[in-house]
């Protein structure tokens, strides 16, 4: 089961967040660090608002792009 841990960065759906998660990668030669980020469609049951930080983990297919659901919302959010 995978379990990753975003930012919200849009809420123009219904019962769907776009959230932005970013990974720290290591160049392979030179070794220097870099950000790479991937947005993620996710099923909002929780009722979540842009800006939060929140955990989500995989399930079933709710639609073509949604295959992850918002298990918590992450604590200390900024805002």
């Amino acid at each position: 089961m995978k379990i990753f841990i975003g930012k919200v960065i849009a809420k123009k759906m219904q019962d769907t967040a776009t959230v932005e998660v970013e990974r720290m990668v290591v160049h392979p030669l030179y070794g220097k660090r870099y950000k790479r980020a991937k947005k993620y469609q996710v099923h909002d049951e929780v009722g979540v608002n842009i800006g939060d930080r929140i955990k989500f983990v995989t399930c079933r297919p709710v639609s073509k792009s949604k295959k992850w659901k918002i298990i918590k919302e992450k604590e200390g959010t900024e805002k």
